[in-house]
Protein backbone atom coordinates (compact mmCIF):
# COMPACT_ATOMS: atom_id res chain seq x y z
CA UNK A 1 0.00 0.00 0.00
CA UNK A 2 0.78 3.82 -0.86
CA UNK A 3 1.30 6.30 1.86
CA UNK A 4 -0.93 9.15 0.63
CA UNK A 5 -0.52 11.35 3.43
CA UNK A 6 0.72 14.75 2.20
CA UNK A 7 1.16 13.29 -1.75
CA UNK A 8 0.43 15.91 -4.24
CA UNK A 9 -1.26 14.51 -7.14
CA UNK A 10 -2.54 16.53 -10.28
CA UNK A 11 -5.75 15.25 -11.87
CA UNK A 12 -6.88 15.71 -15.28
CA UNK A 13 -10.49 14.98 -16.28
CA UNK A 14 -12.05 14.96 -12.59
CA UNK A 15 -15.31 17.03 -13.07
CA UNK A 16 -17.36 14.09 -13.50
CA UNK A 17 -17.73 10.29 -13.78
CA UNK A 18 -14.51 7.92 -13.28
CA UNK A 19 -12.50 11.04 -12.54
CA UNK A 20 -14.61 12.69 -10.36
CA UNK A 21 -14.95 9.17 -8.16
CA UNK A 22 -10.80 8.73 -8.37
CA UNK A 23 -10.80 12.33 -6.95
CA UNK A 24 -12.82 11.23 -4.23
CA UNK A 25 -10.98 7.97 -3.20
CA UNK A 26 -7.33 10.01 -3.03
CA UNK A 27 -8.91 12.21 -1.00
CA UNK A 28 -9.62 10.34 1.44
CA UNK A 29 -6.79 8.26 1.27
CA UNK A 30 -4.82 11.24 2.49
CA UNK A 31 -3.80 12.95 -0.95
CA UNK A 32 -4.02 16.31 -1.87
CA UNK A 33 -5.33 16.46 -5.17
CA UNK A 34 -5.63 19.43 -7.69
CA UNK A 35 -8.15 18.86 -10.20
CA UNK A 36 -8.67 19.74 -13.95
CA UNK A 37 -11.09 19.90 -16.54
CA UNK A 38 -12.69 22.37 -18.95
CA UNK A 39 -15.73 23.27 -16.27
CA UNK A 40 -15.12 25.75 -13.34
CA UNK A 41 -18.79 24.99 -12.24
CA UNK A 42 -17.98 21.27 -11.82
CA UNK A 43 -14.41 21.34 -10.43
CA UNK A 44 -15.86 24.02 -7.36
CA UNK A 45 -18.33 21.95 -7.12
CA UNK A 46 -15.89 18.68 -5.96
CA UNK A 47 -13.37 20.34 -4.46
CA UNK A 48 -16.02 21.48 -1.99
CA UNK A 49 -16.92 18.03 -1.61
CA UNK A 50 -13.47 16.95 -1.42
CA UNK A 51 -12.53 16.01 2.78
CA UNK A 52 -9.10 16.35 2.12
CA UNK A 53 -6.66 19.72 0.79
CA UNK A 54 -7.57 20.58 -2.87
CA UNK A 55 -7.77 22.48 -5.43
CA UNK A 56 -8.94 23.18 -9.22
CA UNK A 57 -7.04 24.63 -11.89
CA UNK A 58 -9.38 25.28 -15.26
CA UNK A 59 -7.51 23.73 -18.21
CA UNK A 60 -8.15 22.91 -21.52
CA UNK A 61 -6.15 19.75 -22.45
CA UNK A 62 -6.63 20.66 -26.52
CA UNK A 63 -4.65 24.11 -25.88
CA UNK A 64 -0.32 22.81 -25.36
CA UNK A 65 -0.15 26.64 -23.94
CA UNK A 66 -2.60 26.11 -21.24
CA UNK A 67 -1.50 22.84 -20.70
CA UNK A 68 2.07 23.91 -19.51
CA UNK A 69 0.90 27.21 -17.81
CA UNK A 70 -1.85 25.02 -15.50
CA UNK A 71 1.43 22.72 -14.52
CA UNK A 72 3.04 26.05 -14.07
CA UNK A 73 0.15 27.23 -11.46
CA UNK A 74 0.14 23.84 -9.86
CA UNK A 75 3.59 23.49 -9.21
CA UNK A 76 6.04 20.91 -7.80
CA UNK A 77 3.69 17.27 -7.73
CA UNK A 78 3.97 13.62 -6.66
CA UNK A 79 2.29 12.50 -9.40
CA UNK A 80 -0.31 13.10 -11.99
CA UNK A 81 -3.33 11.24 -13.50
CA UNK A 82 -4.44 11.72 -16.97
CA UNK A 83 -8.34 10.34 -17.41
CA UNK A 84 -9.71 13.01 -19.93
CA UNK A 85 -11.34 11.56 -22.46
CA UNK A 86 -14.64 12.11 -25.14
CA UNK A 87 -16.22 9.39 -27.12
CA UNK A 88 -18.98 9.84 -30.05
CA UNK A 89 -20.07 6.01 -31.79
CA UNK A 90 -18.96 6.54 -35.29
CA UNK A 91 -18.52 4.12 -38.25
CA UNK A 92 -16.04 4.73 -40.86
CA UNK A 93 -19.43 4.85 -43.49
CA UNK A 94 -20.10 7.86 -41.27
CA UNK A 95 -16.70 9.67 -40.57
CA UNK A 96 -17.18 13.16 -38.54
CA UNK A 97 -13.54 14.70 -39.09
CA UNK A 98 -14.50 16.86 -35.91
CA UNK A 99 -15.75 14.90 -33.26
CA UNK A 100 -12.66 12.38 -34.84
CA UNK A 101 -10.16 15.56 -34.40
CA UNK A 102 -11.35 15.71 -30.97
CA UNK A 103 -10.52 12.38 -29.73
CA UNK A 104 -7.78 12.50 -31.14
CA UNK A 105 -6.58 15.69 -29.33
CA UNK A 106 -8.37 15.12 -25.82
CA UNK A 107 -7.94 11.10 -25.63
CA UNK A 108 -4.44 10.65 -26.94
CA UNK A 109 -2.70 14.00 -27.21
CA UNK A 110 -4.11 15.65 -24.24
CA UNK A 111 -2.36 12.92 -22.37
CA UNK A 112 0.92 13.75 -23.97
CA UNK A 113 0.94 17.51 -23.48
CA UNK A 114 0.36 17.03 -19.77
CA UNK A 115 3.35 14.50 -19.20
CA UNK A 116 5.21 16.53 -21.01
CA UNK A 117 4.38 19.33 -19.16
CA UNK A 118 5.19 17.31 -15.90
CA UNK A 119 7.74 14.90 -16.87
CA UNK A 120 11.15 16.94 -16.46
CA UNK A 121 10.38 17.91 -13.27
CA UNK A 122 9.95 14.23 -11.90
CA UNK A 123 13.08 13.30 -13.92
CA UNK A 124 15.12 16.14 -11.93
CA UNK A 125 13.86 15.77 -8.77
CA UNK A 126 14.08 11.58 -9.38
CA UNK A 127 10.91 11.06 -8.18
CA UNK A 128 7.21 10.89 -9.75
CA UNK A 129 3.87 8.63 -10.56
CA UNK A 130 2.37 8.91 -13.85
CA UNK A 131 -1.19 7.22 -14.51
CA UNK A 132 -2.79 7.18 -17.92
CA UNK A 133 -6.26 5.40 -18.39
CA UNK A 134 -6.41 3.84 -21.72
CA UNK A 135 -9.32 1.45 -22.30
CA UNK A 136 -10.34 -2.28 -23.35
CA UNK A 137 -11.43 -0.82 -27.03
CA UNK A 138 -7.76 0.37 -27.62
CA UNK A 139 -6.39 -3.06 -27.96
CA UNK A 140 -7.29 -3.87 -31.31
CA UNK A 141 -9.74 -1.95 -33.70
CA UNK A 142 -14.04 -2.30 -33.30
CA UNK A 143 -16.42 -1.53 -35.06
CA UNK A 144 -17.98 1.81 -34.78
CA UNK A 145 -15.02 2.88 -32.54
CA UNK A 146 -13.58 5.41 -35.23
CA UNK A 147 -11.16 8.03 -33.67
CA UNK A 148 -12.42 6.56 -30.22
CA UNK A 149 -10.41 2.79 -30.33
CA UNK A 150 -7.46 4.49 -32.22
CA UNK A 151 -7.02 7.59 -29.55
CA UNK A 152 -6.86 5.05 -27.16
CA UNK A 153 -4.80 2.59 -28.35
CA UNK A 154 -2.22 5.56 -29.03
CA UNK A 155 -2.62 6.83 -25.25
CA UNK A 156 -1.67 3.01 -24.15
CA UNK A 157 1.25 2.85 -26.41
CA UNK A 158 2.71 6.07 -25.28
CA UNK A 159 2.25 4.37 -21.59
CA UNK A 160 3.99 1.12 -23.21
CA UNK A 161 6.99 3.44 -24.54
CA UNK A 162 7.18 5.51 -20.96
CA UNK A 163 7.47 2.35 -18.89
CA UNK A 164 10.25 0.88 -21.58
CA UNK A 165 12.32 4.09 -21.24
CA UNK A 166 11.78 4.59 -17.34
CA UNK A 167 11.32 1.18 -15.94
CA UNK A 168 14.54 1.26 -14.29
CA UNK A 169 14.13 4.97 -12.72
CA UNK A 170 12.56 6.30 -10.10
CA UNK A 171 9.26 7.38 -12.37
CA UNK A 172 6.31 4.27 -11.68
CA UNK A 173 4.60 4.56 -14.74
CA UNK A 174 1.40 2.79 -15.01
CA UNK A 175 -1.74 2.39 -17.81
CA UNK A 176 -5.52 1.04 -16.83
CA UNK A 177 -7.30 0.22 -19.55
CA UNK A 178 -11.19 -0.28 -17.91
CA UNK A 179 -14.25 -1.81 -19.68
CA UNK A 180 -17.60 0.26 -19.91
CA UNK A 181 -18.83 2.63 -17.03
CA UNK A 182 -21.85 3.83 -16.95
CA UNK A 183 -21.26 7.54 -17.51
CA UNK A 184 -22.41 10.56 -19.83
CA UNK A 185 -20.57 8.84 -22.45
CA UNK A 186 -21.46 5.80 -22.51
CA UNK A 187 -25.19 6.66 -22.56
CA UNK A 188 -24.59 7.59 -26.41
CA UNK A 189 -24.11 3.68 -27.11
CA UNK A 190 -26.98 2.03 -28.42
CA UNK A 191 -26.03 -1.85 -27.85
CA UNK A 192 -25.32 -3.96 -24.85
CA UNK A 193 -22.67 -3.42 -22.63
CA UNK A 194 -21.70 -6.52 -20.96
CA UNK A 195 -20.01 -6.13 -17.59
CA UNK A 196 -20.83 -2.23 -16.99
CA UNK A 197 -19.29 -0.12 -14.05
CA UNK A 198 -20.50 1.79 -11.88
CA UNK A 199 -17.81 4.77 -11.96
CA UNK A 200 -17.50 4.27 -7.93
CA UNK A 201 -16.67 0.48 -8.74
CA UNK A 202 -14.38 1.77 -11.30
CA UNK A 203 -12.25 4.46 -9.06
CA UNK A 204 -12.08 1.31 -6.49
CA UNK A 205 -10.05 -0.47 -9.41
CA UNK A 206 -8.14 2.13 -10.65
CA UNK A 207 -7.20 3.64 -7.13
CA UNK A 208 -6.04 -0.56 -5.77
CA UNK A 209 -3.59 -0.10 -8.81
CA UNK A 210 -2.52 2.76 -8.12
CA UNK A 211 -1.76 1.19 -4.68
CA UNK A 212 0.63 -1.36 -6.65
CA UNK A 213 4.05 -1.35 -7.69
CA UNK A 214 2.52 -3.11 -11.30
CA UNK A 215 2.73 -1.45 -14.84
CA UNK A 216 -0.81 -2.88 -16.25
CA UNK A 217 -4.15 -3.65 -14.99
CA UNK A 218 -7.30 -4.17 -17.47
CA UNK A 219 -10.82 -4.44 -15.76
CA UNK A 220 -13.37 -6.38 -15.39
CA UNK A 221 -10.86 -9.04 -15.13
CA UNK A 222 -12.90 -12.03 -17.48
CA UNK A 223 -14.19 -9.30 -19.98
CA UNK A 224 -10.67 -8.24 -20.44
CA UNK A 225 -9.80 -11.90 -21.79
CA UNK A 226 -12.24 -11.26 -24.33
CA UNK A 227 -9.87 -7.88 -25.98
CA UNK A 228 -6.17 -9.31 -24.64
CA UNK A 229 -7.21 -12.44 -26.49
CA UNK A 230 -8.08 -11.14 -29.50
CA UNK A 231 -4.62 -9.63 -30.00
CA UNK A 232 -3.12 -13.65 -30.92
CA UNK A 233 -6.76 -14.17 -33.42
CA UNK A 234 -5.66 -14.01 -37.08
CA UNK A 235 -7.38 -11.33 -39.21
CA UNK A 236 -9.66 -13.77 -41.04
CA UNK A 237 -11.14 -14.76 -37.59
CA UNK A 238 -11.09 -11.30 -35.58
CA UNK A 239 -13.17 -9.47 -38.35
CA UNK A 240 -15.68 -12.68 -38.72
CA UNK A 241 -16.17 -12.47 -35.00
CA UNK A 242 -15.65 -8.77 -34.23
CA UNK A 243 -16.54 -6.80 -37.65
CA UNK A 244 -19.37 -5.03 -39.12
CA UNK A 245 -21.88 -7.94 -39.91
Amino acid sequence: MTDWQGKRYWIVGASEGLGREVALCMSRAGAEVIVSARSEDRLQSLVAELPGKSSYVTVDVTDRAAVEAAAAEIGDLDGVVYLAGVYWPMSAKDWDNEKADLMGEINFLGASRVVGSVIKDMVAKQAGHIVLVGSLSGFRGLPGAIGYSASKAGLMALAESMQADLRTSPIAVQLINPGFIKTRLTEKNDFTMPFIMSPEDAAKEVFEHMNTDSFKKSFPMVFSWVFRLSQFMPDWMYYRIFGAK
